[in-house]
């Protein structure tokens, strides 16, 4: 059974998803209605938990957790499912009431803020498993995590798993573009985190309107003088508009690292810089994002103006990928063989972390 509380869950297993299910498992799907996942989720027959939006207060947070607790209880309770996996802490609440074995698939430090940790206390104890990049801090729960040589957004973002399709991208291929991407910040991770505001995305607007087209995704309302930028074609294709932009820009965590899937130069600005294993490696290690805070606003101007005069940039991304991909696996068919044969799975991990290298 795999809970999905984000659209971004949706493409992190539904590879996964299909492969389990074409070898003939029973797949049950569980979400908690947000933004689009409900339009990703179409063609697929799933169960809600929740379906309202909450406030970024604490008393929200805690109040909708209790909620999902609740009503993912009664679920498991009716469905009875052999394993439980996600990236959701009621999965890990209800493990210890229906005894059904639960993973959880993590990516972020635990040791970010206290909001995180806090958020890791709430449930980590409860997993019966955690699987996590190399790298990736889970604090005291390091013993209960197998570590694997990859990224969440491969699941989804690898060659083995995506094709780029010019033909989803409604923008000529000899006109530049450049995608910014702005986000709620709602999350509990979140609280008082800061990123890209109306000024700032103004004056990246006017800079970037002079080389290409200007796209914007955003999560959060934006005033109506941006209305003409906003992104119009299919949502479900925004990864192939991200594969063929030409820079990305935005304060989402997320597809600061989906750009660097996919070699597409990138810049994320907001206050995780510096935080944040996965990306840290991504910058510092491959050089495939570069991070700068958000009350650094100078930097961010000139980092633009220092990407938009290289000619060679994308070259350059590519290269830089293509030496991540050869170090890292097919996250796909690593969690299906994971999935498949948990928990000697884990066992198998701890004894010999290379076994992950059959997964290419």
């Amino acid at each position: 059974m795999f809970q999905l509380n984000h659209p971004a869950h949706y493409h992190l297993f539904k590879n996964t998803i299909r492969i389990l299910r074409s070898k003939g498992h029973c797949i049950y799907i569980s979400i908690k209605n947000k933004d689009i996942l409900k339009d990703l989720l179409a063609c697929e027959d799933y169960y809600v938990i929740s379906e309202t939006y909450r406030k970024k207060n604490l008393y929200s947070i805690i109040k909708g957790l209790f909620k999902r607790d609740y009503l993912f209880f009664k679920l498991v309770k009716k469905l009875k499912p052999d394993l439980m996996i996600g990236t959701s802490p009621e999965i890990g609440h209800i493990r210890k009431f229906c005894k059904t074995p639960a993973i959880f698939f993590g990516e972020d430090d635990v040791t970010i803020s206290k909001a995180m940790y806090i958020g890791a206390l709430s449930c980590y104890p409860f997993f019966d498993s955690i699987l996590s990049p190399v790298g990736c801090n889970n604090s005291i729960w390091n013993n209960k995590t197998t570590f694997y040589e990859g990224f969440q957004k491969l699941a989804y973002l690898h060659p083995n798993q995506f094709i780029p399709d010019r033909s989803k991208v409604e923008i000529p291929d000899s006109e530049p573009f450049f995608l910014l991407r702005f986000v709620k910040l709602a999350a509990y991770h979140d609280l008082n985190a800061n990123g890209i505001d109306d000024v700032m995305a103004e004056l990246l607007i006017k800079k970037l309107e002079l080389f290409g087209k200007v796209i914007i995704s955003s999560e959060r309302e934006l005033p109506n003088r941006f209305e003409k930028y906003q992104f119009k074609g299919e949502l479900k294709d925004i990864h192939h508009y991200l594969f063929y932009a030409d820079l990305y820009i935005g304060d989402s965590q997320s597809m600061a690292v989906e750009a660097a899937m996919l070699g597409t130069p990138s810049i994320r600005f907001n206050n995780f810089t510096g935080k944040i294993s996965v990306l840290e490696e991504l910058e510092n290690r491959y050089g495939l994002i570069y991070s700068i805070k958000a009350s650094d606003h100078e930097r961010l101007l000139n980092k633009v103006d220092e990407l938009l005069s290289k000619k060679s940039l994308r070259n350059e991304f590519e290269i830089r990928r293509q030496k991540m991909l050869l170090e890292k696996i097919d996250v796909t068919a690593f969690f299906v063989w994971f999935i498949e044969n948990y928990p000697q799975s884990v066992k198998i991990m701890k004894e010999n972390p290379d076994y992950q290298y059959n997964f290419r």
